[in-house]
């Protein structure tokens, strides 16, 4: 059907329910009273909400809670390994390219912008870190934050503050100074993009 033919029909007082007709140049379709026209669809974008502090305090708790379970699962004799990955899947955004890493305890290889270098820090047991003894087996039993506080720019988060450690074996807590960035994914979960931490200075 010729565009002119299709003019002059939508001008005509006809009772028209449904025209549909289909162009080279895309698609047009009619429905009572509009005419509308679709070329090149593009899939809607899901919007991301902007981060608020409570969900930042809670991504800390549930973070310390994988740090401890990771733990437990290694006295358990369990696969503390694959413990260890769903922990770093879960909470940093290794998945949509390099998290700005700066674990405590490495000072041979201080940065770890890929998954491999995040989980041998965690568990050790990779040659090319042999530094690495397994932090998250230590183990612990208890991850204790101190925010001092958090700044929040759209879909942006940086916490920083203070983390207590208590190990397994009963002794003192170990005090460590943390710096955390946030972002959300494109399905809307909160995800680390740089976790930089460092035992305080001692003169």
């Amino acid at each position: 059907m010729k565009i002119s033919n299709l003019e002059q029909l939508l001008s005509s007082k006809l009772h028209i329910t449904i025209l549909t007709a289909v162009f080279t140049f895309g698609m047009i379709s009619y429905t009572g009273a509009s005419v509308t026209e679709l070329s090149d669809p593009t899939p809607a974008t899901v919007k991301v909400d902007d981060i608020s502090v409570n969900e930042v305090e809670a991504a800390q708790i549930a973070w310390g809670e994988g740090i401890v379970k990771i733990g437990k699962v290694f006295m358990d004799k369990g696969d503390y390994k694959q413990a260890a990955i769903d922990h770093i899947n879960k909470f940093y955004n290794y998945q949509e390219g390099e998290v700005l890493f700066k674990p405590t305890l490495a000072a041979e290889k201080q940065f770890r912008l890929d998954f491999e270098g995040a989980l041998s820090y965690f568990v050790g047991g990779n040659k090319k870190y042999a530094e690495d003894g397994g932090f998250a087996i230590k183990p612990w039993t208890n991850v204790r934050w101190e925010n001092i506080g958090t700044k929040i720019d759209g879909n942006m988060a940086v916490a920083m503050g203070n983390y207590y450690f208590t190990p397994a074996d009963g002794s003192a807590d170990v005090k460590v100074e943390y710096s955390f960035a946030y972002t959300k994914d494109a399905n809307g979960n909160l995800k680390i993009v740089l976790h930089s931490s460092h035992i305080p200075f001692q003169g």
